[in-house]
């Protein structure tokens, strides 16, 4: 690094101890380390990790930051795939937002709510539920950990996404301090004496802050709408001989505009979730079953049906599919379920015990020990989003281009599985996994529990199959770009700037430079101000 550029990064660490205090600012070797890494690669070692915790120390840091030349790349969680906030550059400082993690207003008269940007998916919903309300999309499946603001970012599926889309889709306002530490507030929340109730009036700047990939701001505070929560669900789970036949099934529920959520799982990746644990290892997962169906009577059922399937409901893995209808009727849940389980059948679906959706439904937001394989393998995935004509077909070109590859990937014991699940009904989301053995970083040790990871086998670097496997997921973006694929989380992995039409990307690089003159806020995500 240059002597300057030490001088100022120096200086800086100076100025942020004052103004964050003794705990909101750390260099140190152990946490520069783990805050410089995500679920897939490491980044150049982050020069600090500054952690705000009020408003004004986030604009006092970014100011500070911003006059000394020094980037900050925004962190949340730290559940990323793609490189997303790992430091592609030397003398870059971690901006760890996970400490801004309050609840600013909870206002159900005008049904929205504001947070801020480091509240977890499984806070939020908690302090909703109590008021008997709820965000229309409610959260990824790492929830538990996942930040909001992460969410905002990079854009998230699941929870309610089947009828609502993706968070982005159910937010009004934000609040955003820009680069050089000025606060800009959209929507409604940016107009004088209103409240941040309604997203668009003039042109949408909430957009622009929705799956910047953290490019264009730092957010600080989110408002997303509210709805009741839903009075009735019901769950159904179907097998399929074929992938076709499971994806198609898939396609045509979507267009029918129901299900809160779709999902379905490949042969591979069902062996993985049945080999991870058993439905009853834990009982507080069965527990949470009986007192999630509303009545007492009701949860005994319901909980007996998944004790006495335990894991023989899937014995013979296949392709599955799974899915969730909520309402205010228990009639109008009877009637919509109904309409998905004539779909699934009509292309051939076996219906079998509804354990994984019930489950997943009860325990929304669980414990992180999936994003390593069941033998304390490395865990990867990759995903695209399609035209939901489109879904079968790219699923079948992305098996395919595995078949290509299956004496690289067998050689060196590659798994790889796949998840497809609904966004509302034009998204298809395809998300191939990579299971591998490998060493794992320090991440995984601080996110997966204790009494998991004692249990799982260590494996020695294996450099010659992670190749394999950045080989592949390769080949795999090669095959959404085919089909028109559309990503969540770009970071600096997806394809954004090489795919996209000229003048939009100029357009955006404009938009960059005007609200970043010094391309200092996240560089390298989304391709702007790439080395």
């Amino acid at each position: 690094m240059p002597d300057d550029m030490t001088a100022s990064s120096t200086e800086l660490k100076g100025v942020l101890k004052q103004v964050l205090g003794e705990t909101g600012l750390a260099d140190d070797a152990p946490t520069l380390t783990i805050m410089s890494q995500d679920i897939w690669a490491k980044g150049k070692t982050a020069e600090f990790v500054a952690s705000p915790e009020t408003l004004p120390q986030l604009q006092e840091t970014v100011r500070a930051a911003h006059a000394r030349g020094i980037s900050l790349n925004p962190r949340g969680a730290g559940m990323s795939y793609t490189k997303a906030y790992a430091p592609d550059r030397p003398n870059v400082g971690i901006l760890d937002l996970s400490r801004l993690n309050k609840i600013i207003e909870l206002n159900t008269d005008d049904m929205y709510v504001t947070v801020q940007a480091g509240c977890t998916w499984a806070s939020l919903l908690e302090a909703l539920k109590a008021k008997n309300v709820r965000t229309p999309f409610w959260g990824p499946l790492s929830g538990l950990t996942s930040t909001v603001g992460g969410g905002l970012s990079q854009n998230n599926a699941f929870f309610g996404a089947g009828k609502y889309g993706s968070t982005g889709d159910s937010v009004l306002c934000v609040a955003v301090v820009l680069a050089d530490g000025t606060l800009v507030r959209t929507g409604t929340g940016g107009t004088a004496g209103a409240k941040p109730f309604w997203r668009h009036y003039g042109p949408d700047l909430t957009g622009l802050f929705v799956g910047d990939a953290g490019t264009l701001g730092y957010k600080a505070e989110i408002t997303f709408r509210l709805i009741p929560m839903p009075a009735h669900e019901d769950w159904a789970s179907y097998e399929f001989t074929s992938r076709d036949a499971c994806a198609r099934a898939m396609a045509q529920m979507m267009r029918e505009d129901i299900a809160s959520e779709i999902f379905g799982f490949d042969p591979e990746l069902t062996k993985v979730r049945l080999a991870r644990a058993s439905l009853l290892s834990d009982a507080k997962t069965l527990t949470n079953v009986i007192k999630s169906q509303g009545s007492l009577l009701k949860g005994l059922k319901e909980g007996a049906k998944v004790a006495m399937a335990g894991r023989g409901f899937m014995d013979e893995a296949a392709y599955t599919l799974h899915f969730a209808v909520e309402g205010r009727s228990k009639a109008g849940v009877t009637e919509e379920i109904k309409i998905l389980k004539d779909i699934a059948e009509a292309n051939g679906g076996k219906e079998i015990e509804n354990s994984i959706p019930k489950i997943i439904r009860a325990n929304p937001f669980g414990p992180l020990n999936s994003i390593l394989g069941p033998q304390g393998e490395r865990w990867v995935p990759i995903h695209g989003i399609v035209p939901v004509s489109e879904g079968e077909g790219c699923w079948r070109d992305i098996d395919a281009g595995f078949d290509a590859m299956r004496d690289e990937l067998d050689k060196y014991d590659i798994l790889t599985g796949a998840l497809i699940t609904s966004l509302g009904t034009t998204g298809y989301l395809i998300e191939p996994v990579f299971i591998w053995p490998e060493e794992i970083y320090e991440i995984h040790e601080q996110t997966v529990e204790d009494q998991v990871l004692a249990k799982m086998p260590r494996h020695e670097p294996n450099p010659d199959a992670t190749a394999i496997v950045e080989k592949a997921r390769a080949t795999v973006l090669e095959t959404f770009s085919k089909h028109g694929a559309a990503h969540f989380q770009i970071g600096r992995t997806y394809p954004y700037k090489a795919g996209r039409d000229t003048d939009a990307f100029a357009l955006l690089e404009r938009i960059k430079s005007t609200l970043d003159e010094k391309g200092i806020v996240n560089p390298g995500a989304l391709g702007l101000n790439e080395l």
